[in-house]
């Protein structure tokens, strides 16, 4: 599943609109949040948590990809949102409140400083660490003047995304996952005990066989176990035996064609 928060307009190539929500067997598995300028906070929040939230809930991933673009914060050179550091990190703070792996991924940001500012926060959030707003003495320290402080505070341009609006996108997204009452569910299964596996006893192959530069070469393939009576069958390993000739033909043929290879070019 793929959920989307943008700003939304005439970008090629045309999609991203409430209403793209995928087709076929991938119905419902793509959302997308079209927002205006100026979204702030609490706008942004009111969306983010309870589609996610809802998200978590019905599909329930086994892992989550986070892209934490920074051109949403306010006072981004392309950007046209309004959010602050700590809004935006509080989508990072809320995603991983859920305990599922969780990969955090950058993306935009055009106002450097204010990048850099974001993503060290936004990893102290990750690792459950409270980050000093005042920065310290570096040898960039003089990129983040006048105030040399980490949190940006957001400006007072307008937010064009009412109250009617977020609702309804809100009410229509929510409707859109309720659909997905057989989301398929792929979690993080613990590996199982070693000791549930056959491994062949090297001890007691043919000594031989092994040092025998003329033999053949074996591969062993492991099957897993019976699921029923979770023992080893008399099939479960398969021998693949590939003859050394015809590996050391195929070697020779290699390096001949890089030989000929070599001499054409040069």
């Amino acid at each position: 599943m793929t959920v989307s928060f943008h700003k939304f307009g005439d970008y090629f190539p045309g999609t991203g609109d409430v209403r793209d929500v995928g087709f076929g067997k991938g119905k419902y598995y793509s959302l997308n949040v079209p927002l205006d300028d100026g979204v702030d906070d609490e706008s942004y929040h009111s969306l983010f948590k309870p589609i996610m939230g809802k998200v978590m809930e019905v599909f329930r991933p086994g892992a989550v990809v986070l892209q934490c673009g920074a051109d949403s914060l306010s006072g981004d050179r392309l950007g046209c949102f309004n959010l602050s550091i700590k809004g935006h990190a509080e989508c990072v703070r809320y995603m991983r409140s859920f305990n599922v792996p969780l990969l955090l991924l950058g993306g935009g940001g055009y106002t450097i400083r204010n990048v850099a500012r974001c993503w060290c926060y936004e990893t102290g959030v990750a690792l459950g660490v409270e980050v000093d707003d005042k920065m310290p003495q570096n040898e960039y320290y003089e990129y983040f003047g006048p105030d040399y402080t980490l949190h940006v505070a957001p400006s007072n341009m307008e937010n064009k995304n009412s109250r009617q609006i977020l609702d309804e996108m809100r009410t229509k997204l929510l409707d859109n996952l309720s659909k997905l009452r057989h989301a398929p569910s792929v979690q993080f299964q613990e590996r199982p005990p070693d000791t549930e596996f056959v491994e062949p006893d090297e001890d007691l192959e043919d000594a031989d066989e092994r040092h025998d530069p003329n033999s053949d070469v074996e591969m062993d393939i492991q099957k897993l176990p019976d699921e029923t009576s979770r023992k080893p069958t008399s099939n479960s390993t398969q021998n693949i035996r590939i003859k050394r000739e015809n590996v050391e033909k195929e070697l020779k043929d290699q390096v001949k064609y890089l030989f000929y290879q070599w001499i054409f070019y040069n």
